[in-house]
């Protein structure tokens, strides 16, 4: 019988605002899929790692790293990712160490750097494909062959780079970049190839314009998700909503599975399914709690709803929903047995464990 998985990264509220949070919802269907469950875990995420708890519990669902519970799992999805942008890419990611390599604004001033969110950048394909043929020749010259998948999704192969640590930029965001700065041997090398793209780009056409029209300039490029050769396919398919996924976790999908919804999901052929839903994401890097609601007040009748339906009517045999913040991941798993448990008062108390622990 079909088990849906749900990914939800930031559907943990933070929690010094989560009893707020929790008394403005009204979602009743997700009360009902948090209360009357089969199985319930809590998971502190280290502190110290250099990817966010929803990256790294995917990258272990794919086959791709350790369990996201061992320190600095990291997230090698650079390969992986490859694999979905095309033919040409999946053949290049066959062999090597690849990055990922996302164009960025930096924030600079007297005293730190910030990294922006890479989805304010809106960047269009000639931007993209102007700001990268210009910096091609500079990674090739070093024998680090750059190739082009989207706006503001590109990889290198960097074999003699892959001993760095890195950090996503979803982690980094909003960070100070000192402490998120790829580390190891080759770091200075890197350092030196941003440095000479960063001054490629100071003063270029794409950026004058886009300075004209109030948007960000692209002043520099963040590298991460290294990996070598892709594993094959997760024997669980994986669907990728696009509202707040970046461009790499939309790759991990194939592309008929980008735009997930319940009724697609029980039409599907395979009987289970994981889906990343990253829509809250955006408001909750920016603490724009208003947004947050209203997203997942979304959720609740596009998705908690129809699938609590269904798992009532033994259409879905489990629902298993992965929420995180950036510290803490939750697990929660049921059954239409579990719906049963009438005894179990429908509310989102569960969601306050991360205020008393």
């Amino acid at each position: 019988m079909t088990e849906i998985t749900l990914v939800l990264p930031y559907a943990l509220p933070p929690p010094e605002m989560a009893r707020d949070l929790i008394r403005a919802l009204q979602t009743p269907a997700l009360a009902a899929l948090l209360s009357r469950h089969s199985d319930a875990r809590t998971t502190k995420f280290d502190n110290n790692s250099r990817v966010l708890p929803h990256e790294a519990w995917l990258s272990h669902a794919l086959g791709l790293a350790p369990a996201p519970d061992h320190p600095d799992t990291g997230a090698p999805v650079a390969t992986a990712a490859m694999r979905g942008c095309g033919p040409e890419l999946a053949a290049a990611a066959a062999a090597g160490h690849w990055f990922i390599v996302q164009p960025a604004n930096i924030q600079i001033s007297r005293t730190h750097s910030l990294l922006s969110d890479p989805r304010a950048l809106q960047l269009t394909e000639a931007e993209s494909r102007s700001l990268y043929d210009i910096a091609r020749p500079y990674f090739e010259e070093l024998g680090k062959p750059l190739l082009y998948a989207a706006p503001g999704l590109w990889f290198v192969r960097a074999d003699d780079w892959s001993g760095l640590r890195t950090a996503s930029p979803d982690a980094a965001t909003t960070q100070y970049i000192s402490d998120w700065v790829p580390e190891g041997e080759r770091a200075r090398d890197y350092r030196k190839l941003q440095n000479e793209i960063q001054m490629l780009w100071h003063e270029h056409p794409v950026n004058e314009a886009r300075h004209a029209r109030g948007l960000q300039q692209v002043n520099s490029f963040w590298l991460w998700g290294g990996s070598a050769l892709a594993t094959p396919p997760a024997a669980v398919p994986l669907w990728v909503a696009a509202d707040g996924a970046p461009s790499w976790m939309q790759a991990l999908a194939a592309p008929e599975r980008r735009a997930p919804d319940v009724a697609r999901l029980l039409a599907a052929p395979a009987n289970n399914a994981t889906v990343v839903l990253a829509e809250l994401i955006p408001p909750a890097q920016t603490g724009d709690w208003a947004d947050w609601l209203a997203r997942l007040q979304r959720l609740e009748l596009e998705w908690f709803a129809p699938l609590l339906a269904a798992l009532k009517e033994g259409r879905v045999g489990r629902v298993t929903l992965v929420m995180s913040h950036r510290h803490e991941w939750m697990t929660v798993s049921g059954s239409k047995l579990a719906q049963r448990k009438f005894w179990r008062k429908q509310n989102l108390n569960i969601l306050l464990s991360t205020v008393r622990t």
